[in-house]
């Protein structure tokens, strides 16, 4: 096993602030989600953060579904943000989803 870094550590304690209850498969995905490149300049807690909506918008939600059925990406995402609220309820999240937040991709 691999030492880890100052990143991780604070990625680990970004999500356990953020998700205290969130299965351990989901938490998994989330931290390897935050830890890519892309999102490697943002600071631990709004890379958990984006990496958690996203994974429970594909994961936990019908919005794939959504967008195979040919809604645009916008209208599938307005439809789904009851979903992706009920499921960060469940993991007693520490914020939920605003469906105007401008910074959720």
């Amino acid at each position: 096993m691999k030492p880890s870094t100052g990143k991780q550590k604070a990625l680990a304690k970004a999500l356990t602030l953020l998700l205290p209850l969130a299965p351990y498969a989901d938490i998994e995905t989330i931290r390897a989600a935050a830890a890519q490149a892309r999102l490697k300049t943002l600071p631990p807690s709004v890379a958990v953060w984006l990496a958690a909506v996203a994974h429970i918008r594909h994961v936990h939600t019908e919005y794939d579904r959504l967008l195979a059925e040919g809604y645009d990406r916008d209208s599938a995402r307005y439809f789904v943000v009851d979903a992706i609220n009920e499921t960060l309820t469940r993991w007693r999240a520490t914020r939920l989803l605003d469906a105007d937040d401008p910074d959720v991709e």
